[in-house]
């Protein structure tokens, strides 16, 4: 899980001083017409890393997770990033995903076939979930436009 803590940690020094570089004007229109905000994805984002702390915890500690679904739309909606400072969005993801990558880091390696059921999905490893998360994680920051290029 090195690897997969390396790669978080470099998405996220790449990024962060491209979303700084976003006025908070910008920051309140979507991306695509009619789609989220840079806000709302940032928001989601948020939301994904706390979802998945807990997945991996909890995983970690348990023979095997049932994990209920996540309802994204709904999630953005009640925690209405939209109205949310654009500095506090990006400093809370930043942390966050530090925090994350060192956690995803010390993860046991006894551990990462963990069989993971996130709502009605099918099953996957811990292992899988930790690797998904970076993929989730560099597609919304491609759609902000502050993904690393290389």
């Amino acid at each position: 899980m090195e690897e997969v803590s390396k790669k978080l940690l470099s998405l996220v020094e790449a990024a962060e001083p491209r979303l700084r570089e976003i006025s908070e004007l910008e920051s309140t229109k979507p991306i695509l017409p009619g789609g989220w905000s840079h806000k709302q994805v940032l928001g989601h984002l948020i939301d994904s890393a706390s979802n998945n702390h807990q997945r991996f915890v909890r995983a970690a500690l348990q023979p095997s997770l049932d994990f209920p679904a996540y309802d994204q739309t709904g999630s953005v909606r009640v925690q209405a990033p939209q109205e949310a400072d654009w500095t506090l969005l990006v400093a809370l993801w930043t942390a966050y995903n530090r925090y994350l990558a060192h956690v995803i880091a010390h993860l046991p390696a006894a551990k990462l076939e963990t069989v993971c059921r996130i709502g009605s999905g099918e099953p996957v490893t811990l292992g899988f979930l930790a690797t998904d998360y970076i993929t989730h994680l560099a597609h919304h920051l491609n759609q902000i436009g502050v993904a690393d290029p290389a």
